[in-house]
């Protein structure tokens, strides 16, 4: 059965997306950069809305968003508004199942002090400021702004059904057009799922949508049933985006999920997640990382056994003592728990201040619950801003309320204070698939970077695994071993799609050839690349130094020139016509006291902003008179003849004006805080060794293509577990051999394993996947040092400035004198199986072959 989503799939509207822009009224008012998948998820609404496909949904518009629990739906839900706002909606009705999403939600839309508030400060649409707007009826709206109703499906329900005074009635919706957004939409088919619509949430949510054609329903969850037929006949033409937990997890964009199984009773199973949670902690730290873990104890059933378990936790806090936490490290065999307190020791961390530092952070006003409806709702701000500097919170305590609705990123140990298990016949129950969606909760990416041109929000160490840093990308979940109950469990996490298990992932080791250490090469080569270091400006002195065109800025003067047009028309570019003339005017030769005038009415151009950028300048006089900054430039006036020749002080002053906020415009936009140093050497034998990886099962990836590379002088590893464009790139590359052989001796290829780092003018960090060094046979004492980065065709857009950088270094034809040899350093056009003729090519330009 087809599905709306996969329409969007198809080669022709892949290329129609590429072209579309994303309007500037989104992008320009969201609070937050949008992500590659939530920039699909504009366009693909904006290209339903301005392409004619077949098939398109008819109207009234009613579509659904299937993307994972924390994808950022409610970025979404903010971006799409603004578009519609622009085509001219200006009713909203937001609705959800409970009372403590809807809360969360009006801090989100609602209050720019909230830490997670959607839009910027300000936002402009069409060149106007425009309000987000809370209404209680849409009596209220007004046309100028965005109005928005919040409520649950529950009282919008009754409310409709149950006519009162005040209350919303069906007629409301009659003239207006209405854009309705339900979150948690899976609650809204409960109609769909029993056969009978009447009467029911899921009909009065139809009875508004059909009551104006220009209506829209917009639907958001992370949970569809596909396996239902009745859904799936629902849906089919209706699920936009399907972007699930699995697509997520594997864009690195969630926590991985451990579980800590141990035979441990509540008390020391608490106790071995304490020590974790200090731990990860104090690692942070280390690291300059502001991380504040926090741990969630779960009940099973009732709030009288979580307030129980409350209860006995503080006690337990109390009674913490240096003997306690010595007993965990005497008893437990989790290999990350003996980590800690290895770490702990370097640190000169012992038991008693491991026990008074988990005290401190554990006291009572540090622990919340969220049982029952109240409890959730009442905490809802905090339970939501647990990431926060001022939020102490370093505890919860829930039976089952946060399954939904929870935005959280540093929760990073659950511990289930029970046991059994509800499954049968293998399946799991209703409490394991409840458990399974809190893992799902907690899964959300901490965000965190150590280097310049990390992305702090995708996972960094899949493949490092020893890396201790490691442990900031994993939640734990904490329960005493149950065979059975995990295998359950495990099953749950599969079919949410965030949790891969053990048993489909392999740790391979990746080893030095014996015969590559004993070479010469490996002994005493050495491989050449750069640190990230603080940009600094002392080189800079010039205007094009900062990257600043030499071009002259257009103006023109004003005129009474202009044309008229149909109000229908299309919008055209306008261009002079007649008698319009241009002329250049040096700035040198514009009246002094002008350009002095115009740079006192720009900040950025402050002599003590300015020498930030550009120390070498002496005065502002040499700054406006030197050919290197202002006196080096040109404005070309356009206007009549007669214009030309009676150029006054104000049309200078404006056409000044526009000039220098162009500079400071092209100024800011390339510098960086931080850039890649000179180059330097270390030699091969201490930058590449044996190491151990993590490579998904029954993958391409764990396909290590033995049979070519084992047995190869020239690969220096046992074995290529990379992905199957480098392996195509390795095929190549052997193919080539015996004609590189001809002239030259040391033929040496390393697949990097993101051992080795170089960077990029922005202090942008890059991990090139190969490192070729050539040796020629005759000739000068001279090394080719070629990066090399295969990359298949989905990524090469993204990637993009990675290959600008590796064209850098090729153009830059550095030559690195060592020891009486020279290292030439360059770079490659990316490999890509579609493109392997032309690379080959440029490979044996670049070797002279």
């Amino acid at each position: 059965m087809a599905y709306l989503y996969e329409i969007f799939e198809n080669p022709i509207a892949r290329q129609v997306l590429a072209k579309i822009k994303i309007p500037d009224w989104i992008s320009d008012n969201l609070k937050f950069k949008q992500r590659p998948y939530q920039q699909e998820a504009f366009k693909r609404f904006i290209y339903l809305d301005s392409e004619d496909f077949d098939p398109k949904p008819t109207k009234p518009i009613h579509l659904l968003y299937n993307m994972a629990t924390g994808s950022g739906k409610t970025l979404i839900m903010a971006g799409l508004m603004l578009y519609l706002f622009q085509k001219g909606y200006r009713n909203f009705l937001f609705f959800v199942n409970s009372n403590n999403i809807i809360k969360k939600t009006k801090d989100n839309f609602l209050n720019p002090q909230a830490s997670k508030y959607l839009f910027k400060n300000k936002i402009v649409i069409d060149g106007r400021e425009v309000v987000i707007k809370e209404i209680k009826s849409f009596e209220e709206a007004d046309s100028e702004n965005i109005n928005i109703k919040f409520t649950t499906i529950q009282q919008l329900h009754l409310d409709l059904n149950n006519t009162k005074e005040n209350s919303v009635t069906y007629e409301d919706f009659e003239n207006r057009s209405l854009v309705l957004i339900a979150d948690e939409a899976h609650h809204l088919s409960s109609g769909t799922k029993s056969g009978i619509l009447f009467g029911n949430w899921e009909d009065t949510v139809l009875k508004i949508l059909n009551s104006n054609l220009n209506n829209l329903l917009l639907e958001f969850t992370a949970t569809l049933d596909y396996e239902s037929q009745e859904l799936a006949e629902k849906y089919k033409n209706k699920v936009i985006y399907k972007y699930d937990l699995a697509q997520f997890r594997l864009d690195k964009y969630s926590k991985e999920i451990n579980l800590i199984r141990s035979n441990y009773e509540d008390k020391e199973r608490i106790i071995q997640a304490l020590i974790l949670n200090l731990y990860r902690q104090e690692l942070a730290t280390s690291h300059n990382i502001n991380l504040k873990p926090v741990i969630l104890f779960k009940a099973k059933r009732s709030i009288a056994e979580s307030k129980k378990n409350q209860a006995n936790f503080h006690k337990l806090i109390e009674e913490l003592s240096a003997e306690m936490v010595e007993k965990i490290r005497a008893t437990s065999t989790v290999p990350i728990v003996q980590k800690a307190f290895q770490f702990f020791e370097t640190k000169g961390l012992f038991f008693n201040d491991i026990a008074q530092r988990i005290k401190a952070n554990f006291k009572k006003e540090n622990c919340i619950s969220a049982n029952n409806d109240t409890e959730a709702e009442t905490n809802q701000i905090l339970l939501n801003t647990l990431e926060d500097e001022n939020n102490p919170v370093r505890a919860v305590f829930a039976v089952k309320k946060l399954d939904e609705g929870w935005d959280v990123l540093n929760l990073f140990d659950i511990v289930r204070l029970y046991e059994g298990r509800d499954g049968r016949f293998g399946k799991p129950g209703k409490t394991t698939i409840s458990e399974a969606q809190l893992i799902g909760r907690g899964a959300r990416y901490f965000p965190f970077s150590v280097e310049e041109g990390q992305d702090p929000y995708t996972r960094k160490f899949d493949e490092d695994v020893s890396n201790d840093l490691k442990i900031l990308e994993e939640l734990y979940y904490h329960t005493k071993e149950d065979s059975r109950y995990i295998s359950e469990l495990k099953q749950a996490l599969l079919d949410t799609g965030i949790y891969e298990d053990e048993e489909n992932s392999l740790t391979v080791n990746l080893e030095l050839k014996s015969s590559f250490k004993a070479t010469e090469f490996y002994k005493t080569g050495k491989v050449i690349f750069n640190k990230k270091v603080r940009k600094g400006y002392n080189n800079v002195s010039s205007f094009a130094d900062l990257g600043v065109k030499k071009k002259n800025y257009n103006h023109t003067l004003s005129s009474g020139h202009g044309k008229m047009t149909g109000i229908l028309a299309q919008d055209e570019v306008y261009e002079p016509t007649g008698n319009f003339e241009q002329k250049d005017i040096s700035i040198k030769d514009i009246p002094n006291h002008i350009i002095r005038f115009a740079l006192s009415q720009n900040q950025f151009y402050r002599f003590d902003n300015l020498t930030k950028y550009f120390p070498h300048i002496q005065s502002l006089s040499h700054f406006i008179e030197s050919p290197n900054y202002l006196g080096g430039l040109e404005i070309t006036f356009s206007g009549t003849k007669e214009r030309l020749t009676s150029i006054n002080n104000t049309d200078y002053l404006m056409a000044l004006d526009g000039l220098l906020t162009t500079i400071e415009l092209e100024i800011k936009s390339n510098i960086t805080e931080y850039e890649g140093s000179d180059y330097f050497y270390d030699f091969i034998h201490k930058i590449f060794k044996s190491k151990t990886i993590k490579v998904p099962q029954n993958s391409i990836k764990a396909e290590g293509q033995f049979d070519l590379v084992s047995q190869s002088d020239w690969y220096i590893y046992n074995a290529n577990y990379g992905t199957s464009e480098e392996k195509e790139f390795v095929k190549m590359f052997s193919r080539c051999i015996d004609s590189l052989k001809k002239k030259f001796k040391d033929i040496y290829l390393i697949r990097n394993e993101r051992t080795l780092k170089i960077y990029d003018k922005h202090g942008r960090a890059f991990e090139p996947d190969f490192i070729l060094f050539c040796k020629p046979i005759e000739g000068e004492r001279l090394t080719y040092q070629i990066f090399i980065e295969p990359k298949g065709s989905h990524l090469m857009a993204t990637d993009k400035w990675k290959e600008d950088f590796l064209n850098e270094i090729r153009n830059a034809k550095r030559m690195i004198a060592i020891d009486k040899e020279h290292y030439l350093i360059t770079g490659m056009p990316f490999y890509n199986n579609k493109n392997e003729n032309e690379f080959k090519k440029t490979l044996e330009q670049t070797l002279k072959c």
